[in-house]
């Protein structure tokens, strides 16, 4: 993995997590709040999130395009970023991709696999 791709993909690991959760928090607090009490944040949660999910979306398209996923890895994690506590596998599997590539990279510097 060279050094861009490796660092699309952490871009897309710092964004995921809180794209993650602001769809929960939209629909927990958002909703919720504004039905049993006068606390009315739909609008600025759901303003946040639909700037992370965007922002998430163009970061995919960036690492899709420098790692070569196939359409399907690609749809896997819009869907994941659709359902609510989904991102939150999203993250993890990207985790283990970035980790992955680092120690590829590590061992391709050393001289010990021609990984």
């Amino acid at each position: 993995m060279d050094i861009k791709t490796a660092s699309a993909l952490h871009r897309l690991r710092l964004i995921s997590l809180p794209e993650a959760l602001s769809f929960p928090a939209l629909l927990i607090f958002g909703s919720l709040l504004s039905r049993i009490s006068d606390i009315d944040l739909v609008m600025p949660l759901g303003i946040l999130h639909a700037v992370l999910f965007i922002l998430y979306l163009v970061l995919l398209a960036d690492v899709w395009y420098r790692a070569k996923w196939p359409v399907t890895r690609v749809a896997l994690f819009v869907v994941l970023a659709v359902l609510p506590f989904g991102g939150l596998y999203g993250e993890k599997l990207l985790k283990r991709d970035e980790e992955a590539g680092v120690i590829a990279a590590r061992a391709r510097k050393e001289g010990v696999v021609g990984a």
